[in-house]
């Protein structure tokens, strides 16, 4: 049964929107080039034009998830307010993206880390880090935190962050808000880095 009829516009977008909701639903595993083809109402033929196979759907899928992404972390990153304030506007970020896509990000992750993954989504998917490690740098510079390589500091953050993030994705919280451990964990954090 179609859920949304393609008439005209970016296939390969409208493709993409559905494969996000098709994995939501039921996980990579259920996704298949075909079925895309008949919730969106186009031949079957028709995704092969834009995907060769489902790896490469996955990995345009993973992209995508990356650019978002990266998108919500260069904007807390680059927010007005004091460099803390900002680190901590990007911890939020990360956990909103991985609330609102746990699966989404689940492919992101895999995909980019495929054997047969591209330099390209390498790069996108590197991007949010670079990010976080230049605001870690800046705080450095200004006497924030201590001086330790930002590098290192940035995946400590990543490690935790990402913990907190699988943690309420899993429902695994016993009741505990996400935001609340988010916040506890991010001062935690930032105690250890001054």
């Amino acid at each position: 049964m179609a859920t949304r009829r393609y008439h005209h516009g970016d296939l390969r977008a409208v493709l993409l929107d559905e494969a996000e909701r098709s994995i939501a639903r039921g996980g990579v595993e259920a996704l298949s080039l075909r079925q895309l083809a008949r919730d969106v109402g186009v031949s079957h033929a028709a995704p092969a034009r834009h995907f060769r196979d489902k790896q490469a759907l996955l990995d345009a899928l993973a992209f995508k998830g990356f650019q978002e992404l990266n998108r919500r972390t260069f904007a807390a990153a680059s927010s007005r307010g004091e460099l803390m304030s900002r680190f901590r506007g990007v911890a939020r970020a990360y956990l909103g993206f991985a609330v609102e896509h746990p699966e989404l990000l689940d492919v992101m992750y895999s995909t980019k880390h495929h054997p047969d993954a591209s330099e390209e989504l390498k790069d996108v998917a590197q991007q949010s880090m670079t990010a976080t490690e230049a605001l870690l740098k800046d705080a450095i510079a200004a006497g924030v935190i201590t001086e330790a390589p930002p590098e290192m500091l940035a995946r400590v953050a990543f490690a935790s962050v990402h913990g907190v993030a699988m943690l309420a994705t899993g429902d695994l919280l016993d009741g505990v808000p996400a935001e609340d451990l988010l916040d506890a964990t991010v001062d935690t954090l930032l105690r250890g880095f001054t």
